[in-house]
């Protein structure tokens, strides 16, 4: 299939209604950013509503997101990069970088005092298995279990970025089941122990520099904490509060590789033209090889699939799956739709989200991607995700048009 002729300035018409759109009327957000860029610059970068609900202060260009999840990607992209470099074996026990890896047990359920019934894993977790969301890791708002955990035995939120919040048992032995959950914050800690390095000093050397993502940080600074973003909360009669208390971790003792960014649309555009561009910058530097892009945008699930996620936490999420009733897979590190999306987005794309409503898509075959970003709890709000997938659908439609 021919890779069609992208005109900005009708992808940009088209998508920038949705954004204006989006904060205003009764079903809306408090404001979003949003972008959409080929394999060669950005065409489209917009804004619409306020930081926060309650203030005058209004989305711009340059307004700095927790990123949540979308920092999966990146961290994955470092791991990559070490395994060009021949430092990393993906199919290495883990535990022969990060010990500790190797001390977790798989919990078969809980005894009639409630403590956990665990047991030692079958295999060893391998570096692949982090990459797929298959060494048995789980997330507390999208499992029961990792629930339990938490509210009756004081396991600490993966939020609070500890070592100690990291050492979750494993739901079920490496290698056997797809399950979301905290397996990209271990892949952080390998990068760590190969590299030598923090997590944030690999990616700021060896990626943000590179792409001049500038923005792009698990601290916060006074310049990027002035142009923040504030949380909302969504009640359930579709009211939004904001909190201006919220706030990642400061100085954290982990950085996490699955969560922890804080950057801006534009910054996060540049990260998706290097995947569109066989992984070089806008300056003409590879920050990952052609193979490499080809070899990661692959399904690395094999027969497994991607399943729904749970609300088990109404206030972090509700009951969350794209395009239901599609099989997807994973790639190294992104969902792929395995068939033709209803957006126009075709299979074989790349995609994921964060928790606070924020979504992307990377499309190799037609050379397009398109990022928004919102601060909004919980996971997979309707009107979010609804908007979002204007957006998505308003830029394909914008491909067609004549």
């Amino acid at each position: 299939m021919s890779t069609p002729t992208i005109d900005p300035k009708k992808v940009s018409t088209a998508v920038d209604e949705v954004v204006q759109a989006a904060s205003t009327g009764d079903d809306r957000v408090p404001g979003v950013v949003a972008g959409v860029t080929t394999d060669t610059e950005t065409i489209y970068l917009g804004r619409s509503g306020r930081r926060a609900i309650d203030d005058e202060q209004p989305m711009t260009d340059d307004t700095v997101f927790a990123i949540f999840s979308t920092t999966k990607a990146i961290t994955g992209t470092a791991a990559l990069q070490l395994v060009e470099d021949g430092q990393l074996d993906l199919q290495a026990p883990a535990r022969e970088y990060v010990p500790a890896i190797g001390e977790l047990q798989v919990i078969e359920g809980f005894d009639d005092d409630g403590s956990p019934r665990l047991r030692k894993p079958a295999s060893d977790i391998t570096t692949h298995h982090l990459l797929t969301h298959t060494a048995g890791f789980g997330y507390d708002f999208f499992n029961e279990t990792y629930n339990r955990l938490a509210t009756e035995q004081g396991q600490p939120s993966i939020i609070e970025a500890t070592k100690t919040a990291l050492r979750t048992p494993l739901l079920f032995d490496p290698g056997t089941k797809w399950e979301y959950g905290s397996n990209i914050d271990w892949a952080g800690q390998v990068v760590e122990a190969v590299s030598g390095q923090r997590l944030g000093a690999v990616m700021s050397d060896r990626i943000f520099s590179p792409l001049g993502m500038s923005n792009t940080s698990f601290d916060l600074y006074p310049d990027t904490d002035g142009r923040r973003a504030r949380m909302h909360h969504r009640g359930e009669d579709g009211s939004l509060s904001p909190n201006h208390k919220w706030a990642l971790p400061a100085d954290p003792e982990v950085h996490m590789g699955g969560h922890g960014l804080y950057s801006t649309v534009g910054d996060y555009l540049k990260f998706m033209r290097m995947w569109l561009n066989d992984g070089m910058s806008d300056s003409g530097e590879q920050v990952l090889k052609p193979e490499t892009v080809e070899m990661a945008e692959r399904n690395h699930l094999g027969d497994l699939k991607v399943t729904a996620l749970p609300g088990v936490i109404p206030a972090l999420s509700n009951d969350a799956e794209f395009f239901p009733g599609m099989p997807k897979s994973w790639a190294y590190t992104f969902m792929i739709n395995d068939e033709d999306a209803p957006t126009g987005r075709p299979a074989g794309a790349l995609a994921w989200a964060g928790l606070a409503n924020l979504y992307y898509w990377i499309d190799r075959r037609n050379k397009i991607g398109g990022y928004w970003a919102t601060q909004i709890l919980p996971f997979a709000d309707a009107i979010s995700v609804g908007r979002y997938l204007e957006f998505e659908t308003a830029a394909y439609n914008a491909l067609g048009a004549d």
